[in-house]
């Protein structure tokens, strides 16, 4: 284990944070991917002979290099070399397809995209519509045109590229949000944001030389980059990966890797948790785990039944990694339904619509002001019109309502932004619509959030459907023509035709009606039917 420290600051660098290990924590195993394993030096060495790969074709500081992958060592190599050649990587939600995948790759403007031999055929099916020029796959290029190779980019024996021009606030990322307000927005992610996340992190979880940090969570996610890949380089422990999640064999592949750190987003740790009972269900060697969220009456139980320590509550977003969160340091217990109190470089403060702060148990939209630098995002890419409306003065605006007792312990309370958060995702109900809007026999629309049969703080889409005069279409068919135009986790669930939906005097819809109503006798349930979204 190595803990790294800058007593610089602005040196701060991913790339220099994986020179760093190797040099200082050479044998240690950085990477476990099932029978694979890389050392922090070897691992080091793949970066820089990749970066120089990544050179010889153009890649130089401020060029965006956009990956479309399953979770493998390779994209962390990747990630790693594109930062150390100052250049910034972009990840694509491997779920996207069709038009909304080729959106968010040219609003990307990647001078390179990289696939692998799963997704290839995606990213072929739009390439004629691509500004991008060059492609690289890790694989079979399943008909992906002028494709190179990803082996052959490794330049064997290059040495550290130069790096000494780079600073800690540095835009590294661009993460897509999920629309929640309107078109979804690039999210400019320096070197510090993931550096200050990870470290609050490890302090957390209070890492030791002897943990091993595993990840289920794709890395087109941010969450994986910050509970589990940065994490572990940070202090120079072991990271296992997985591809993805698995119910039925999580257990066996804790104790596979010696696993001992773990963070669950959405209903992953209630799967586990609703799985049968079993008699060693505490016989693995996990010792502590973030689960978000994880309902308040679940925790001692889940904790006691799988002898693992269940890490407090937080919130957080792509823009402000951490904000409030729940540490044993601060409380030794905390209220039901609390998601913790400001970390401490953060300041704080909620306010009603007339940007007036709120007072102790009103709800207000939680506005944020970071007290060193880049400890939030560098703002939207390519829209600074969104990052202007984003912020009043110095304060950045969350879009979420909060409230807070006296003891200042913060409580979530519901979502500014027109969302329905469903699986660990937050879905745009405004993208919805927009998918739907485009089936012709659709007039008008509306999506909104039904409580989740699996966990009552996430949501399945209701979608309400007017149709135009003299057309026909069936709710099957309307969940087709989404799966086949956007992202699986966009298809509803429940789907009603309705002769009319409440309208504001300025023709917005009312959606908190269309809540109320819920789901009627006359609403289709794909699950009821048997439909299953393809990905």
């Amino acid at each position: 284990m190595h803990r790294l420290k800058f007593p610089d600051i602005s040196q701060r660098h991913l790339g220099r944070a994986i020179a760093q290990q190797a040099e200082h924590n050479a044998d240690t195993i950085f990477i476990m991917f099932d029978e694979t394993r890389y050392s922090y030096a070897e691992a080091n060495q793949r970066v820089n002979e990749l970066a120089a790969g990544l050179a010889e074709l153009g890649i130089e500081k401020g060029d965006r290099v956009a990956f479309f992958m399953s979770s493998s060592p390779e994209v962390i190599f990747l990630v790693l070399a594109t930062n150390k050649l100052g250049a910034v990587w972009v990840p694509v939600n491997t779920d996207y397809k069709g038009a909304w995948l080729e959106d968010t790759l040219n609003r990307s403007r990647p001078k390179l995209i990289v696939t692998d031999a799963r997704h290839a055929a995606l990213i072929a099916a739009v390439q004629s519509q691509l500004a991008t020029k060059h492609y690289v796959v890790l694989g079979d290029a399943g008909g992906l045109q002028g494709a190179a190779e990803f082996s052959d980019l490794y330049q064997l024996g290059a040495d550290e590229p130069d790096m000494s021009g780079y600073s800690y606030g540095d835009t590294c990322a661009i993460l897509w949000t999920s629309g929640t307000t309107g078109k979804s927005k690039g999210v400019l992610q320096s070197h510090n944001v993931w550096w200050n996340a990870c470290d609050s992190a490890n302090a957390q979880y209070d890492t030791q030389a002897d943990d091993v940090i595993f990840c289920v969570l794709p890395m087109y996610n941010s969450a994986a980059w910050v509970t589990s890949i940065f994490r572990a380089l940070l202090v120079g422990v072991p990271l296992a990966i997985d591809p993805s999640f698995s119910v039925t064999n999580f257990w066996q592949r804790v104790s596979y890797y010696g696993a001992t750190q773990i963070f669950t987003l959405g209903a992953m740790h209630m799967f586990l948790w609703n799985a049968p009972e079993q008699a060693g269900d505490a016989d693995n060697g996990l010792r502590k785990i973030q689960a978000i969220p994880m309902p308040d009456d679940v925790i001692a139980p889940f904790s006691k039944r799988f002898g693992v320590a269940v890490l407090g509550q937080g919130m957080s977003q792509s823009e402000a990694m951490r904000i409030v969160t729940q540490t044993a340091e601060e409380r030794s217990s905390w209220p039901p339904g609390s998601c913790g109190s400001p970390v401490e470089n953060i300041d704080v403060k909620l306010m009603d619509d007339d940007g007036v702060e709120v007072g102790i148990g009103e709800h207000g939209e939680c506005w944020v002001k970071p007290r060193e630098p880049f400890i939030i995002f560098n703002g939207y890419f390519d829209d600074p019109n969104a990052t202007t409306a984003a912020y009043e003065g110095d304060w950045y605006k969350t879009g979420d309502l909060l409230k807070h007792d006296a003891e200042g312990v913060y409580y979530f309370v519901d979502r500014k932004k027109d969302a329905v958060r469903f699986k660990g995702r937050n879905i745009s109900t405004f993208e919805v619509e927009l998918v739907a809007r485009k089936h012709p026999a659709v007039a008008d629309c509306a999506a909104f959030g039904i409580p989740s049969e699996q966990l009552e703080s996430e949501n399945e889409i209701k979608l309400d459907i007017i149709l135009r005069p003299e057309q026909q279409a069936s709710a099957e068919e309307v969940a087709r023509f989404i799966n086949d135009n956007a992202p699986y986790f966009f298809v509803p669930r429940y789907i009603e035709f309705v002769s009319t939906l409440p309208y504001t005097p300025t023709n917005k819809i009312q959606k908190y009606k269309l809540r109320e109503a819920g789901v009627t006798a006359n609403t289709w349930d794909a699950n009821q039917a048997g439909f299953k979204p393809t990905r």
